[in-house]
């Protein structure tokens, strides 16, 4: 059943639509889609649309998609409670993310059962619009290098096992829509090629794969590289790595974490003149902690200690991030001087292509879904709606 609401007309704002510009433009938004947009003098019939009172200089983003979070607001996928994901989804479009894949980590083996029934259960049953779209699981773990766990509790590290993972896709709900794997360790080709068939990303993460390792999982169907940098084989000029892959071979779609911790900004710079802005996809791999103040908290049953934009474990592991994706849009213009079209080409359109969504999601389109971002002057997210209905407004006023 389809839920109505008043329908919405933004006006006299500058749009980001599709590749192009429309310096003063208007959108409707009715039934949770976008009817229509345009320049402004072909603007019609507005007696039925509630006109928000927005600055002229303000402009129309897409909705970024965050396909690597883990949780925001005190809350966790690994809680495994419906409460944890209501929060991230009320807590995400403040940031401008209006939808997102609940990430799981490394647990034991019942831990991540529990966090994919409760995640699959909130997909099919309790979504609802003004609120950011769980679009489906990444499960991040246990299938990585132990010699790359990161913040990932090896004691529970395990390798590849497709047994295993056909259980946890049902138990899923078939919501899991991205694996982060190291496709070095054994049967872990076997898996890549298992998740090709199946429509779902196999990403090569917490991985120690040598540069040959990498195009096997490729040729195996493997398209996409978990917070590149982070937890991999490196660049060397003997041996290419992981990192080397990622630069050079297009098939492979790249996250990037840009808070200016995990990543230098000048390899933040590096990895945008190889990949450029179709072979980016932005991301938080933001824990709890994220929209909280410095303290601890708990990731994956370990200790996190947050200071001053750091998540890290006792002995100096960084342990996910406090990033929102708002700010990594602002951080990526910053450090690389790309434009804004492109930070949301890496932030909305390539997430939503890779996710195979794009025919909904990731563009200010005619027939969209209204999932849409406002920016002021600053680039600082001002309004966001989710799906039709106003899910954040700055200082909280929506008229």
């Amino acid at each position: 059943m389809t839920i109505k609401f008043t329908p919405i007309l933004l006006k006299g704002i500058q749009i980001y639509a599709e590749g192009q510009w429309i310096k003063n433009g208007y959108i409707k938004i009715k039934d949770q889609k976008i009817v229509e947009l345009g320049p402004i003098e072909d603007l019609t019939f507005e007696e039925e649309w509630e006109a928000l009172n927005i600055p002229t200089s303000y402009k129309a983003v897409p909705g970024f998609i965050d396909v690597h979070i883990h949780g925001a607001n005190g809350a966790d996928t690994m809680d495994a409670t419906q409460e944890a994901l209501d929060t991230m989804t009320l807590a995400l479009p403040g940031e401008g993310t209006t939808s997102f894949l609940a990430t799981t980590m490394t647990q034991e083996e019942n831990k991540i059962e529990e966090a994919l029934l409760n995640a699959g259960r909130f997909i099919k049953k309790d979504q609802s619009p003004g609120k950011a779209e769980i679009l489906g699981i990444h499960l991040e773990g246990p299938f990585v290098n132990k010699k790359k766990a990161g913040a990932q509790p090896i004691q529970h590290i395990v390798n590849p096992n497709l047994k295993l993972f056909k259980k946890w896709e049902d138990l899923a709900s078939q919501s899991i829509k991205l694996v982060t794997l190291a496709p070095e360790l054994p049967d872990g080709l076997e898996l890549v090629r298992y998740l090709k068939s199946k429509g779902i990303i196999a990403s090569i993460g917490h991985s120690d794969a040598t540069f040959e390792d990498v195009i096997q999982a490729i040729d195996a169907g493997a398209n996409h590289v978990t917070h590149l940098y982070n937890q991999m084989r490196g660049l060397h000029h003997r041996e290419p790595g992981v990192v080397g892959a990622a630069f050079l071979r297009e098939e492979l779609k790249a996250e990037l974490i840009v808070d200016g911790v995990h990543v230098h900004p000048e390899m933040v710079k590096l990895a945008y003149k190889q990949k450029g802005k179709k072979g980016i996809i932005l991301i938080t791999d933001a824990m709890r902690a994220k929209c909280l103040k410095n303290g601890h908290y708990d990731l994956g049953g370990q200790d996190v200690i947050v200071q001053d934009g750091r998540a890290t474990l006792r002995d100096g592991t960084l342990a996910g991030s406090i990033l929102r994706l708002g700010q990594g849009v602002k951080n990526i213009v910053a450090f690389t001087g790309c434009k804004l079209e492109e930070a949301v080409e890496m932030a909305a359109v390539n997430p939503a292509k890779q996710l195979k969504v794009f025919d909904r999601k990731g563009s200010i389109s005619k027939g969209k879904d209204a999932d849409i971002v406002i920016l002021d002057e600053n680039l600082d997210v001002y309004l966001t709606i989710c799906r039709g209905k106003v899910a954040y407004i700055k200082g909280g006023r929506t008229k």
